[in-house]
């Protein structure tokens, strides 16, 4: 067949359409090449853009589901980002984790004219790409803290790679101690808390917290926030209910509905 193709079809022509799928393979797909050389702090990375702005997404999170929709020119959970771009109002938004800062182009653009958004991720290297995506986007209403929400400040350890040493990207998860068969798995990164963080005179709108599983940890730390500001809640997990009812629920707060996997809580005065 490929013997009677070229036979049949100008060499010109040929040499045409291979040029065009070359173009069409490199503008589809980013340039995954890596530094070889043996410098541990060189930022392994990609720039990868979509219709909401450019990102720096880490190559060691390539085979991650948010990551490949973007370096595909995608969105990852583009329904969260619209429902939080429209229902922040003039408050600021409290965003964890922000991995690489797939969410922040936007939702700094939602943001009324003196709002901010406080953006936080524990895992080193997200931090890094994610300040990069500041960078890229030239985002100014963005306070990005590299540290995680809990319900006091100390330090963690956090699962940041699998037992084949592949990386967690967003799914890295902060873990109560580390086992002599996981150490090199983990890092120790800082908590904070969001009372700590966001001053006492901002208004909060919307408090969206993806932190695998430690949604409760980082709640009990806003809580003074939560009561003041009366913000939309947005978790990827929900907490006990013994300690929701406790803590959330008689404030007047109600599960309202679901964006992907998220829940999403509001509070309803009585």
């Amino acid at each position: 067949m490929k013997n009677l193709i070229k036979k049949v079809v100008p060499p010109q022509f040929i040499r045409l359409v291979q040029r065009c799928s070359r173009m069409i393979q490199q503008r589809s797909t980013p340039l995954l090449t890596r530094y070889m050389g043996d410098a541990e702090s060189v930022l392994q990375c990609c720039i990868s853009y979509n219709e909401l702005g450019g990102y720096c997404v880490p190559l060691s999170s390539r085979h991650r589901p948010a990551a490949q929709k973007v370096l595909s020119g995608n969105i990852w959970e583009p329904e969260t980002i619209e429902f939080m771009s429209l229902n922040c109002g003039d408050g600021d938004i409290v965003h964890a984790g922000t991995y690489f800062g797939d969410f922040i182009p936007e939702l700094s653009r939602a943001c009324s004219a003196d709002a901010k958004v406080w953006a936080f991720e524990p895992n080193p290297e997200n931090y890094r790409c994610a300040s990069i995506t500041m960078l890229i986007n030239g985002l100014s209403n963005v306070v990005l803290t590299n540290a995680g929400l809990g319900s006091q400040r100390c330090s963690l350890p956090m699962m940041i790679s699998d037992a084949t040493g592949r990386s967690l990207g967003g799914v890295s998860r902060l873990i109560e101690s580390v086992g002599k068969n996981n150490s090199d798995q983990c890092a120790t990164v800082e908590i904070v808390r969001i009372d700590d963080v966001v001053p006492p005179g901002r208004k909060v709108s919307i408090l969206q917290l993806d932190v695998e599983g430690f949604e409760q940890q980082a709640l009990s730390g806003a809580i003074e926030t939560i009561k003041r500001c009366k913000p939309i809640l947005i978790l990827e997990n929900l907490p006990e209910r013994d300690w929701l009812n406790e803590h959330i629920y008689h404030l007047g707060y109600h599960v309202v509905g679901k964006v992907h996997s998220n829940s999403i809580l509001e509070y309803r005065r009585s």
